[in-house]
């Protein structure tokens, strides 16, 4: 298999000059290049560039695919909206990283999977449109993501079991679009996510409380903040009062005592068995409710079969007289819904009577008998063709 990679940056807070999309087009005469977006895929070769600088200096997010199953999801956000040691709280290991640079802090998501096979079906096109919208809601202090990307270094056991998880944020339960869309692309596994959303408070609508808190605050201090926003002083005006309405406001806070990585792990085990067991039921359940129907429909089908059933002899016997292979497959299959007919009604020595009679008329027709005998009728023919 050739070389695949992907690769997508993606500027948001600020688009690109004409002279920093001429420094990117030095690195790739392929690649696809505007005011916000750089986009280039490699068969041969590799990204000439640096992906670190490049996020330091020009972009917001990042997403890379590569064919050996890595990938890397990154996002650059103000240090005033994500403090970086809220972002360590949850990003302490190699693969899951932070750092900072200048006002702005710097995540990158890293997943190594060397021992999947790669079916070309995620070619990284359309990840980071998906996953972009996260930006937004970590600046606006929602770090389920940050949870998220956590719970994939217990995934991994590169964290130690005596470890204490950080703050469960609210939410964990109901992921966004967004967020589902971090789970997919970091392979989190479904039970472990579970376990942790159990110690998540629910999210709940917002919107009221964020009114009331508005209302509370200092005249001079709204009038501050919206003059920042006249001003164009205050880039992120949402995410600024979501942020400190959720760092002010006690009822989004949660109060869950942390639990040992172990804990995690074993409960998430657990929950896995448990998840098994009941969806071997489930599925036992829906093969006896399938054997039901299918039994309930044959039984109608005899019916229908029992009221035509002398045209349905006759049509056996044409099937037969036409000396085609297919016809006497057909014939065959009547023949068994004859049989399972006769039984209903205790007429069975009839049917092996009329049977025999047509093996000793058709006795040369050596495939039609083969098809008799394959199909379990051949108790009632076998003494014809004894030696």
């Amino acid at each position: 298999m050739s070389e695949y990679q992907y690769y997508e940056f993606q500027a948001i807070d600020r688009p690109l000059t004409e002279r920093e999309m001429q420094a990117l087009r030095a690195c790739s005469s392929r690649a696809t290049i505007t005011a916000t977006r750089f986009v280039n895929e490699y068969h041969w070769g590799d990204f000439k560039g640096s992906v670190s600088q490049w996020m330091e200096k020009y972009f917001d997010a990042f997403v890379y695919v590569a064919n050996w199953r890595t990938r890397e999801f990154m996002l650059r956000l103000p240090r005033r909206l994500l403090p970086l040691d809220v972002a360590k709280s949850y990003l302490r290991e190699e693969c899951q990283s932070v750092r900072a640079k200048g006002e702005h802090v710097i995540i990158a998501l890293l997943v190594e999977e060397e021992d999947s096979d790669w079916d070309g079906t995620d070619d990284g096109s359309g990840r980071l449109a998906s996953l972009i919208p996260l930006r937004a809601d970590i600046a606006a202090g929602d770090h389920r993501a940050l949870y998220v990307a956590w719970l994939r270094s217990v995934q991994s056991e590169s964290v130690d079991g005596e470890t204490l998880e950080p703050p469960v944020p609210p939410g964990l339960a109901d992921l966004t679009a967004p967020l589902q869309a971090l789970v997919d692309f970091l392979g989190i596994d479904e039970d472990l996510l579970a376990v942790a959303a159990a110690g998540s408070p629910a999210l709940g609508d917002s919107a009221p409380d964020v009114r009331r808190w508005i209302e509370t605050m200092p005249e001079s201090e709204k009038t501050d903040f919206l003059v920042r926003i006249a001003e164009g002083q205050e880039p992120f005006p949402r995410a600024e009062l979501l942020r400190r309405h959720r760092s002010e406001d006690e009822s989004v806070r949660t109060s869950v005592t942390p639990r040992r990585v172990s804990q995690l792990l074993s409960t998430a085990e657990a929950h896995r068995d448990e998840r098994r067991r009941r969806e071997a039921e489930r599925a036992a359940d829906e093969r006896v409710r399938r054997a039901r129907e299918a039994a309930a429909a044959r039984e109608r089908e005899l019916d229908e079969l029992a009221e035509k059933e002398p045209a349905a002899w006759r049509r056996v016997g044409a099937l037969i007289a036409t000396k085609q292979s297919g016809m006497y497959d057909e014939a065959v299959e009547l023949l068994i819904d004859l049989r399972d007919v006769s039984a209903r009604v205790d007429r069975a020595a009839e049917f092996d009577a009329r049977v025999r009679r047509l093996a000793e008329e058709h006795a040369r027709k050596v495939t039609f008998v083969d098809r008799l005998r394959r199909a379990g009728l051949a108790t009632t023919i076998a003494p014809l063709f004894e030696a």
